[in-house]
């Protein structure tokens, strides 16, 4: 296939993709495929199933003879399918629990069969039917055949496989598509990828923008198709090199992040955030470290709590809150006031009412029985009857 042709492929994938993407939003059940992202955003899970036929289509076209091209359509669109399973089913109540797939063997030891396992069991059987489909362009027999056929299911359904880990961030699977795509695009079985290409292409926009979700149907689809690619162009060494490599990143992935790895490595976090909505910036009037924040958004100075609720005031000299979530302030000291003799005793008994420890134990000072904390807060609401507190006299006032 030509260089030219290709090219028409990779048009054509992208072309597919957003049409099909229409198409399913379009369909009446498409409410079922909404989810919420980590922004709160609604999106749709309608670009897994968009991109499974579009790249799958696309990829049989430029297989070059029929064989290929029923691997192809094996690959792509049995994962596509059981994915699209997972994706709908996993997300009940009763099936968010077995993840991972010691949790889908453990349900299946208590007899449930779960969204995860059935979409194990699809891509592995779609991966082994289409590495039993594609020429045996070496003539090998016997067990040289069978060797091959188990090390390419390997690589397909290993490929679908961590193309769905990377689906963790909007665009990356898609970006991992293009940049493993372009290169094979180039080698003899390069029609194969040249619609996968295309089609991520086509509906990285939308991806990066936060509009649509691959899910497990579209990035597994995508994942089996590159494997499809590969595959078809290696022997039995290449294959058994690539599923080394591609066994080493999946077992790395039970240990290590790959968004760690990502964010920590300058190129990959580059790549990776391009095009990508930028993460909201924190305020302007940042919280000062170690300060108290109270229950309307604002801040308070360390070791001080400001006044809640709309347009409270907070203590002199402390940091204040403009009304909900408002901006804080630090007020200047409040003058003095002026209190008089005969007020004074008023004041400070109105004060000693209003600011009482939570935990504390009475003392014979305060005028009652010095008893735990406990038995202050069980009588809590009851006068205190032996010993009356002495009222505070005002002074007498003697004329000058």
């Amino acid at each position: 296939m030509g260089l030219l042709a290709r090219a028409a492929l990779i048009g054509l994938g992208a072309y597919g993709a957003r049409a099909a993407l229409r198409v399913v939003r379009d369909q009446p059940r498409a409410k079922e495929l909404e989810r919420t992202n980590f922004r709160g955003r609604t999106l749709t899970l309608a670009g897994g199933p968009a991109l499974a036929v579009s790249a799958s289509v696309t990829s049989a076209l430029g297989a070059g003879d029929p064989r290929t091209a029923a691997a192809a359509l094996a690959a792509g669109l049995s994962s596509g399918t059981v994915g699209l399973y997972d994706d709908i089913v996993g997300a009940r109540p009763d099936q968010k629990a077995d993840k991972g797939f010691r949790g889908h063997l453990r349900a299946l030891r208590e007899g449930r069969v779960t969204s995860g396992l059935v979409k194990i069991a699809g891509v592995g059987a779609g991966a082994l039917v289409a590495a039993a489909l594609l020429p045996n362009r070496r003539k090998r027999g016997g067990f040289g055949r069978a060797a091959e056929v188990a090390l390419g299911a390997g690589v397909i359904a290993g490929s679908a496989n961590l193309f769905n880990l990377l689906d963790l961030r909007p665009g990356r699977a898609l970006k991992a598509g293009v940049l493993v795509g372009v290169p094979l695009t180039a080698t003899r079985s390069g029609g194969l990828a040249a619609g996968p290409v295309g089609a991520s292409v086509g509906l990285l926009p939308a991806d990066l923008g936060e509009e649509i979700m691959l899910g497990d149907s579209g990035a597994n689809a995508l994942g089996a198709l590159l494997g499809v690619s590969a595959t078809a162009r290696t022997g039995l060494f290449g294959r058994a090199a690539m599923l080394a490599g591609i066994a080493a990143l999946t077992a790395a992935s039970e240990k290590v992040s790959f968004t760690k790895v990502i964010e920590r490595t300058p190129v990959l976090r580059e790549i990776d955030a391009w095009g990508r909505i930028p993460a909201a910036r924190p305020s302007a009037t940042a919280t000062p470290a170690g300060s108290a924040v109270d229950a309307s958004g604002g801040s308070a100075a360390p070791g001080e709590v400001s006044a809640g609720g709309p347009g409270g005031s907070a203590v002199p000299g402390r940091v204040s809150v403009d009304g909900p979530g408002g901006r804080a302030t630090a007020n200047e000291p409040a003058p003095a006031e002026e209190t008089s003799a005969d007020e004074a005793p008023a004041k400070a008994r109105t004060a000693k009412k209003a600011v009482r420890p939570v935990a504390r134990q009475a003392t014979p000072a305060d005028g009652m029985s010095a008893e735990p904390a406990e038995a202050e807060h069980a009588t809590d609401a009851a006068p205190a009857a032996d010993k009356p507190r002495p009222r505070a006299r005002a002074p007498r006032r003697t004329a000058s």
